[in-house]
């Protein structure tokens, strides 16, 4: 049994978060790129959910870059790309009636709501990908996949080939109408896809939503027409305006207009119903004859849903309800250790392949060596059997996106004989490896001296979220690093000035060392030399600093604006406990966070290095707040009793006009929202002369 997030140490539970955020990420781009995922739904969503745990437990270790802030992967090349006007986000999960309860409770009070009927719909949760049709006086002009949520594949020639998409809708239609739904294709049409390859002696499709995503992006639209592709929509992006005030009643005006809708969609003001409801979906999912992995929940009241908002990568409206996880059983044959680009030894089950949600596993993640050990941060067993051995059965379960998790030993099988002893050497390098009092995790002792660090940070460099470098991948990467073509980021920026005529044999390799022509060469050099200029949150985030993610990188980019105030500001925190406080004062930074990016800011090896890339490259500034609103670009601190909105909804509110909401009063506090029960941030922001606002007043300034 895994062990309670609240009873982990800080440090054993940022060890599981870090080796959960990595096995998650892989699996995103896995499902949402390659089309090839390597775990269940449910295995996906029991990691994603034990990571939310853990975040939820211990909040100061909490990654704003987490697979729980982020949606799907980077777009594929081939195709153009869109810009989504509205982001295509994620849901966030519901594994029990009880999770379903705490969602409708969690509505109640951020809308301050008391005893207040919440009415949701319910729709079966289509296995498939998704799909944003944007339709200007009724006709088709665009398509796009999600893409990594901000932007997407033009998909609209493929698109118009799906015989369930309309090219001109029906009815009283508003000007600009972005419909969103989802693409799949029937068993049954997917079964004599299958056979007609087994016919044709060629390879058979691993399921639906794969084949149905890959149909989908094809360059030859043609190749998209031959396929039985089928669309349900159920919600939407950029309108002009909307025909109803309720998620059903928009829903209901699509099958107006001609859109086909899930039937199964209903509207319950009774919680008991609304998981009768899901009970039944569950029970007729062998027979709907298309792939379903769970019920989404929304609220129903549009205002609500406005009220409500987003996170960073979700809305606060709308949950999904998975169904079960699928369990499969097989043989643990070894261990592996990957050495990740913070050093560290992150243990990785092999085993023999099974097939589990219709897709190959063959390998899980074991976490770390007390996973191993069948134990808890306390020593307390977490599961049946103790100590996992080579050779024992094991049940594995998979979801969706990400690596596989061994769950349990199959105790009922013979166990295995030979244990595994946790090197205490790191493997790529020979360095110690040390896992310091209260550490779950072992790492590697040299940093970026290690090859297969700097390896990992060289990867995250050129990576998507961070710069972005057109053709330069992790293969690529891995080439040149043992070619020693690139050792460090600022030698990626000083290729072209240095290669001479041996290295430009080496560097004229793809990824899988086969030749290139000059032109690939030129083209790559070219893509490096356009990214001399990063937007400032992108090169923060590039930079690798342990526990900065992409939104918190855009935090620092907008609080601070340039590179030069974030480097000062961090260089002072170092030295100055009064610049550090007001590092830790950001909202969603905090200590653990605040003291990362400090020493990353005062180690010599990592200066030396930034020092060389600065050479390269300059950043340009992050633009300046909107003036559109009275409070952007201030910093804003809520204290005492909100009676006319929660404390959440508050926040969420400023942070939506540009406002920077800070846990405490300091002298760069611009202005304190005081409730009834104010007690000593009141008190200071009077001592600081600091604009006081009452709730009424707040609200009268934001209108």
């Amino acid at each position: 049994m895994t062990a309670d997030p609240e009873t982990l140490s800080p440090t054993a539970a940022k060890a599981e978060m870090k080796l959960l955020a990595a096995s998650l990420n892989a699996a995103n781009t896995a499902y949402h790129r390659a089309d090839t995922p390597e775990i269940s739904d449910a295995k996906y969503d029991a990691m994603k959910a034990r990571l939310q745990a853990l975040e939820a437990a211990h909040p100061d270790l909490s990654d704003p870059n987490s697979p729980t802030q982020s949606v799907g992967a980077p777009p594929a090349e081939g195709f153009t790309k869109i810009r989504h006007r509205v982001p295509m986000l994620s849901l966030s999960n519901a594994f029990t009636d009880e999770d379903v309860a705490d969602f409708a409770d969690q509505i109640r009070r951020f809308l301050s709501l008391g005893d207040e009927t919440v009415a949701l719909t319910a729709e079966p949760k289509i296995d498939g990908v998704s799909l944003a049709l944007r339709y200007e006086w009724g006709k088709l002009v665009e398509a796009a996949t999600r893409g990594d949520g901000a932007e997407g594949e033009n998909v609209t020639a493929n698109a118009r080939t799906i015989s369930d998409v309309p090219h001109q809708l029906d009815g009283d239609v508003p000007e600009v109408f972005e419909v969103r739904g989802e693409v799949y294709m029937a068993n049954a049409d997917f079964a004599a896809m299958n056979e007609d390859q087994v016919a044709k002696g060629e390879k058979v499709y691993a399921n639906p939503r794969n084949f149905a995503a890959g149909s989908l992006r094809q360059l030859d639209p043609s190749i998209t027409a031959s396929r039985p592709l089928k669309f349900f929509a159920y919600a939407w992006g950029d309108v002009s305006a909307l025909p109803a005030e309720t998620q059903s009643g928009v829903v209901a005006a699509f099958a107006d207009w001609g859109l086909p809708t899930n039937p199964l969609m209903q509207r319950f003001e009774d919680l008991d119903a609304l998981l009768a409801h899901y009970r039944s979906i569950e029970g007729q999912r062998s027979s709907l004859g298309y792939d379903i992995d769970g019920v989404v929940y929304k609220v129903d009241r549009l205002d609500w849903q406005g009220r409500l908002g987003f996170r960073s990568n979700n809305p606060r409206w709308a949950i999904a309800h998975k169904f079960p996880a699928e369990l499969a059983s097989t043989i643990l044959e070894g261990i592996d250790i990957q050495v990740g680009r913070t050093g560290a030894l992150s243990p990785v089950a092999r085993l023999a392949p099974v097939t589990v949600g219709g897709v190959v596993v063959s390998n899980a993640t074991l976490h770390n060596e007390d996973y191993i050990d069948g134990v808890d941060a306390n020593g307390a067993p977490i599961r049946e059997g103790g100590r996992l051995m080579i050779g024992d059965t094991v049940r594995i379960y998979r979801a969706g996106d990400v690596i596989p998790k061994v769950t349990e030993i199959d105790t009922t099988k013979p166990r295995g004989t030979v244990p595994f002893l946790f090197p205490e050497i790191c493997p790529a390098c020979d360095a110690p490896a040390v896992r310091d009092p209260g550490e779950a995790v072992r790492r590697c002792t040299i940093g970026f001296a290690c090859p297969a660090q700097a390896v990992e940070q060289l990867k995250h460099f050129v990576s998507r979220g961070a710069m972005d470098i057109d053709g330069l991948g992790a293969k690529q990467i891995e080439a040149f690093h043992a070619d020693g073509l690139i050792t460090e980021p600022a030698d990626i920026f000083t290729l072209r000035t240095r290669l001479d005529a041996g290295q430009i044999d080496l560097f004229r390799r793809d990824a899988k060392g086969r030749p290139t022509n000059q032109k690939s060469v030129d083209n790559l050099l070219d893509a490096i030399d356009a990214c001399r200029k990063p937007e400032l949150a992108r090169f923060i985030f590039a930079l690798g600093i342990r526990h900065v993610g992409e939104t918190t990188a855009g935090l620092f980019a907008r609080q601070f604006t340039s590179w030069q105030g974030f480097s000062s500001a961090m260089t002072a925190a170092g030295n100055d406990p009064e610049a550090r406080d007001q590092v830790v004062d950001i909202d969603g930074v905090g200590e653990v966070m605040a003291d990362a990016v400090i020493a990353f800011f005062a180690d010599e090896g990592s200066i030396a290095a930034m020092e060389r890339l600065m050479g390269e490259v300059a950043p340009v500034d992050a633009e300046a707040q909107s003036t559109d609103s009275p409070v952007a670009g201030k910093t804003v601190v809520f204290t005492g009793t909100l009676e006319q909105m929660s404390r959440a909804e508050a926040k969420a509110k400023a942070e939506s006009l540009g406002a920077k909401v800070s846990g405490s009063v300091s002298t760069k506090t611009d202005l304190l929202v005081a409730g009834p029960g104010a007690g000593s941030k009141l008190k200071k922001a009077t001592d600081l002369e600091i604009e006081t606002l009452t709730e009424e007043e707040w609200l009268a300034l934001i209108g």
